[in-house]
């Protein structure tokens, strides 16, 4: 590759990332749904026209900054997984990583958990929706050795089924506890709880269920 060729392909990268940020600027600012081309343009100082040269439409907008969601929560579990413990241990880790991911980076979180919900009928390669798709592999990846670590050590029973499949079953179940406690906290204080309570109960009750039979913790 020729040095202005070089050039170009990394003032092209820095002006997507530019727009990557005005977008994620604008969703903190109205919410993901809110969020339109024209309020990420205005952001960026940036014409509408260009930013459809980066972006065919918004979805393909908020597939970029899944991609960075799914790259930033990668890195916690990675951490998670390495950490000199049971398989089952490090499975928690994950599930309090997972959840301080929640907290910590909300439009992060509110697009992992809109592309949860998105069943693509085909796939471009090397497309941000791909490229999700690949970072939603990798998690999957760290889970499934953890617990195969957890099965081997001893911590995770061997009959709690498929690695793969167990794995699949707490990432669902995990969405399905954070988003309980991010959007219905006064209903649970209403039965008499409150979130973290919640958290605490839903990763014990994981914990419970994963380990040999008759042990706690």
């Amino acid at each position: 590759m020729s040095y202005i060729a070089e050039r170009r392909k990394e003032e092209k990268e820095r002006r997507r990332a530019d727009l990557i940020d005005a977008a994620e600027a604008v969703a903190a600012e109205v919410g993901i749904d809110a969020m339109t081309m024209d309020e990420v343009a205005r952001k960026a100082r940036l014409s509408r026209a260009l930013l459809y040269v980066y972006f065919q439409d918004k979805p393909d907008l908020l597939f970029a900054i899944c991609e960075r969601g799914f790259a930033n929560l990668r890195a916690r579990f990675e951490t998670a997984a390495q950490a000199p413990a049971s398989g089952r241990a490090q499975i928690g880790s994950i599930g309090r990583a997972f959840v301080d991911f929640s907290r910590e980076q909300p439009i992060y979180y509110d697009a992992l958990a809109k592309f949860a919900m998105h069943s693509p009928a085909t796939i471009e390669g090397d497309s941000h929706e791909h490229r999700c798709v690949l970072g939603g592999d990798q998690l999957h990846r760290i889970m499934v050795g953890c617990i195969e670590r957890g099965v081997r050590d001893g911590s995770i029973r061997a009959d709690a089924g498929p690695p793969g499949l167990v794995a699949l079953t707490l990432w669902g179940y995990m969405l399905g506890i954070i988003q309980l406690a991010t959007t219905k906290p006064a209903v649970i204080e209403h039965r008499g709880f409150d979130t973290t309570r919640l958290i605490d109960q839903a990763l014990q009750l994981a914990a419970e269920a994963l380990g040999p039979r008759g042990v706690d913790g």
